[in-house]
């Protein structure tokens, strides 16, 4: 059976892309979450992946050439099995293309810690890049931080020569922005939640850890909003001309600063379902993969809502602008200690604000203080995330 492949929608704002290079010719063989293209939108080149099997028969579009979503790209025989093409959902901006880091295998393939020297080790922390993706310049092959330096400027350089457009970026990012708060209701909540259990507990998983295998509290707070969007659904999905939809499963978009300026909400898929390591793990990744400029369509089309964290920049609390299609945004300042009430005394205590922004044609304030209620009771047991 021959089927289509078309010019996929990466967001609610994307009218054309501009296909700038194929990476399968007429008789190779594709299976469902191969990278076939590269995709240019006003936001950057993104890699778009196919959702289907079969065999690529014809190429029906030139690189250069510049189609609106749905255009046919290319014919291809076989069952046309596979997921659906995603729907087009949050308009978040995306990043330019830029190959992998090269490097020796994954250390949860090797079972072995990179060598590296301790200052290469904090620096790529910092930068979120994987020291298992790096060749190493030092005795042994240890990684050191010229290594480190040269990876991320190679990577920004690939990105930039990809056409990597900040101010365009920018552009895009205030016509979604602008759109949101002109078409959303939205309604704003806010919540002080105690961490001192969560912090306790990361304490004594982190101990015997090295610092690249650690869990950090982000992973927790992303944990934890998609628990609660199983008794809070409402808040998990899409606002279709005025009707809600619900969200496939729940695609949690994680929001990342890209290196330069700019930033990107990519989804970490089914995010209820995987085990704290193994989002952290995800999470790690994605940041790395933004730095570099290296992300998928799938992963720019269909997050389900969006956690937004500025506990790095010192922010007490952040009110999110919603993006469009989706219907809530969760976001968390930075965790500081305050002084709170314990039984009849005063202590100080580490506590974050949890803040909502969801449209109120959805949901109401009743259900928000619920969902951000349960958010905080589920961060209390931070053993059973």
């Amino acid at each position: 059976m021959s089927f289509l492949y078309r010019m996929p929608s990466l967001g609610a704002d994307m009218e054309a892309g501009t296909l700038l290079e194929w990476f399968k010719r007429p008789g190779e063989r594709v299976a469902r979450g191969d990278v076939v293209a590269v995709v240019e939108t006003q936001k950057g080149a993104i890699d778009v992946e196919i959702f289907h099997d079969g065999v690529i028969t014809q190429l029906l579009v030139e690189p250069g050439t510049k189609v609106p979503v749905g255009t046919p790209l290319a014919e291809l025989d076989g069952e046309g099995e596979g997921k659906p093409e995603p729907a087009p959902a949050p308009a978040a901006p995306a990043v330019a293309l830029a190959a992998p880091l090269p490097g020796p295998q994954p250390t949860a393939e090797t079972g072995r810690r990179p060598h590296a020297s301790p200052a290469a080790r904090q620096r790529a922390e910092r930068l979120g890049l994987s020291l298992s993706r790096l060749v190493g310049r030092g005795p042994g092959g240890a990684v050191l931080l010229a290594d480190v330096e040269a990876a991320a400027g190679a990577a920004e350089s690939k990105a930039a020569r990809r056409g990597l457009d900040l101010s365009a970026m920018r552009e895009a990012i205030a016509a979604a922005m602008s759109r949101s708060k002109r078409e959303i209701p939205h309604y704003y909540l806010s919540q002080e939640i105690d961490l001192v259990a969560a912090a306790d507990w990361l304490a004594r998983r982190n101990a015997e850890r090295p610092p690249e295998q650690r869990l950090l509290m982000g992973a927790l707070f992303l944990k934890a909003v998609a628990l609660a969007l199983h008794k809070y659904p409402e808040f998990n999905g899409f606002d279709r001309n005025g009707r809600f939809e619900a969200g496939p499963g729940i695609h949690v978009g994680s929001a990342t600063a890209i290196r330069g300026g700019g930033l990107v909400a990519p989804a970490i898929h089914d995010t209820d379902q995987l085990h704290l390591d193994a989002l952290m793990a995800k999470l790690r990744d994605l940041v790395a993969r933004v730095r570099a400029g290296s992300l998928r369509s799938s992963e720019l089309a269909d997050p389900t809502i969006t956690v937004s964290s500025l506990g790095e920049r010192g922010v007490e609390r952040l009110y999110g602008v919603i993006y469009p299609p989706q219907v809530a945004i969760v976001g968390f300042g930075t965790p500081a200690v305050r002084p709170r009430v314990a039984g009849a005394s005063v202590q100080a205590r580490l506590a974050v604000t949890a803040t909502l922004a969801a449209d109120h044609r959805h949901s109401d304030g009743h259900r928000g203080a619920l969902f951000l209620t349960h958010i905080e009771q589920l961060l209390q047991e931070p053993e059973k995330l």
